[in-house]
């Protein structure tokens, strides 16, 4: 009897109906990456004639291998102009994924322009080339190294009076001796090649030893890193090489705060007042529109009766070399940032840098650069071409 039951109970299992296996796990859906515009490059832009602001604010994010000096490169901006626009971020390890600010957006200096313009205080040249009686007025501007602490920039205006491509470079003895205190013995001459601090293009102006030209050093660009010449990256001193001729004029000011107008808002762009810069910017606002501010430009902000000086002053205090709205609806800097456009870090169309040759260098040698630019010249410095 208990047999027949085990039989039957094995017939019955084995025609029972298996159990339905269980259901597969959901397929892993990648959220595909947002599409974001590859960037075109911004050195080379339009005037509006009712306009003081030219270019945009961008932003990126931040790529595994990347450090802000490398960002800096790709976008055509300087060292230091990327550090003002990322306040606290870390220009070696600024993070995977992290979102930084791309600073392409300028108020032009308060200048005729006419010529060559340099504005120490934003470490930035402008060039406007010669434009036929109602074309579009141009400006082409770029990075740039200036004086160090103890060799400043001459201010005023001179004019270019050569170029030569492939420079020698004739060390001057201030700088020679200067090397020299350090361990550094300098040649007298340094031939044309990869050791010439001049780079590959010069341009001589009518103040005596001064030059503006390329570099061996490109990580120097966009900070206080030469003995009071100006220098510029190396593909970008080559376009302005074979573009701007001898005899133009060149105008160099100091200028940490900018004001313009663009469709009826008044803007200010802080940059951080050199630490050489020995006037009192603690002074009242009628200082601060008697030195910044053009003939043009002072006249239609007579008109301006809602001008922000709360913001202006929350601005100039905490530079960050970005144009901001300091009239009309209350909008701060971080809302500026919020509207700024997002780019893919890659590098922008148009660019004068291919992305591959004159790499910027290791961390160390970067900080030994930085390091230097404060150190105080020799006695008896003299104005030099480096």
């Amino acid at each position: 009897m208990l047999l027949c039951g085990l039989v039957a109970l094995a017939a019955c299992s084995l025609t029972r109906k298996p159990p339905s296996p269980p259901p597969a796990p959901p397929k892993l859906v990648v959220a595909p990456k947002p599409s974001v515009p590859k960037p075109t490059a911004t050195h080379r832009l339009q005037i509006d004639a009712n306009s003081e602001v030219v270019g945009l604010v961008q932003k990126t994010v931040v790529g595994k291998e990347d450090t802000l000096p490398d960002v800096a490169r790709r976008f055509d901006v300087g060292y230091e102009e990327m550090l003002l626009a990322n306040p606290g971020v870390d220009p070696w390890l600024p993070g995977v994924g992290r979102e930084v600010v791309i600073p392409t957006q300028f108020v032009l200096p308060a200048a005729v322009h006419d010529g060559v313009v340099v504005n120490v205080a934003a470490m930035r040249i402008f060039y406007y080339p010669p434009h036929a009686k109602g074309e579009p007025q141009l400006v082409i501007t770029h990075p740039i190294g200036i004086g160090k602490v103890g060799w400043k920039t001459p201010e005023g205006t001179t004019r270019i009076v050569s170029r030569q491509k492939d420079p020698v470079w004739v060390v001057p003895k201030s700088v020679r001796d200067e090397h020299a205190e350090n361990g550094d013995v300098l040649p007298d001459k340094v031939p044309p090649g990869p050791d010439n601090p001049l780079g590959r293009y010069e341009f001589r102006l009518a103040w005596p030893s001064y030059l503006i030209h390329g570099t061996n050093k490109p990580y120097g660009v966009g900070m206080r890193s030469s003995h009071g010449c100006i220098r510029l990256y190396p593909e970008d001193i080559a376009v302005f090489f074979d573009l701007i001729p001898i005899g133009t004029k060149v105008t160099v000011v100091n200028q940490p705060f900018l004001f313009g107008s663009r469709d009826g808002v008044l803007y200010l762009q802080a940059y951080a007042v050199l630490e050489d810069d020995n006037r009192d910017w603690s002074k009242n606002r009628k200082h601060v529109l008697d030195h910044m501010l053009g003939p043009k430009l002072r006249k239609s902000i007579a008109a301006h009766d809602d001008i922000d000086w709360q913001r202006v002053t929350a601005l100039a205090h905490t530079p960050r070399g970005v144009p901001a709205p300091v009239n009309g609806e209350p909008r701060d800097m971080e809302a500026v940032l919020t509207q700024a456009l997002l780019v893919d870090d890659v590098l922008p169309t148009g660019s004068n840098w291919d992305g591959k040759t004159e790499l910027l260098v290791d961390e160390k040698t970067f900080r030994d650069l930085v390091g230097d630019r404060n150190k105080p010249p020799p006695a008896q410095a003299q104005a030099v071409s480096q």
